[in-house]
C-alpha cells in the first residue's frame, strides 16, 4: 500500500465545505475513483486544534499512484485550483509505504 498524507489549516467559516470537498465521497475521492488501484480517502480532524485536518489518499501502490497522476494530471490541477478557496494552509506531508 502507498499513501499520500497532506495537513490542511481551514478558517472556521470554510470547514463544511472542506469536508465535504476532501471526504470520502467528496469530489476528490470521486477523481481517484476513477482508477481501480484507488483504496480510499481518510480524513482526520484534529481532535484540540480547531481548523487542522489531514488527509490520507491510499493506493495499491506507488506505481499505481504514478499513474494516475499521469493520466488525470489536468482534471487534478483543476480540482485543486477550484478549491484553493477552502484552505488557508495546505503542507504535503508525505509519500509512505507499508
Amino acid at each position: 500500500m502507498f499513501g499520500v498524507v497532506w495537513q490542511f489549516e481551514i478558517a472556521e467559516e470554510r470547514v463544511a465545505a472542506f469536508e465535504s470537498a476532501y471526504g470520502p465521497e467528496g469530489p476528490w475521492a470521486a477523481l481517484f475513483r476513477s482508477s481501480s488501484e484507488y483504496l480510499g480517502t481518510e480524513l482526520l480532524r484534529d481532535a484540540y486544534v480547531p481548523g487542522s485536518y489531514l488527509t490520507i489518499d491510499r493506493w495499491a501502490s506507488e506505481q499505481a499512484f504514478r499513474a494516475f497522476r499521469k493520466d488525470h494530471d489536468s482534471g487534478y490541477e483543476a480540482l485543486d485550483r477550484d478549491c484553493d478557496a477552502l484552505v488557508s494552509r495546505e503542507t504535503r506531508i508525505g509519500a509512505f509505504t507499508v
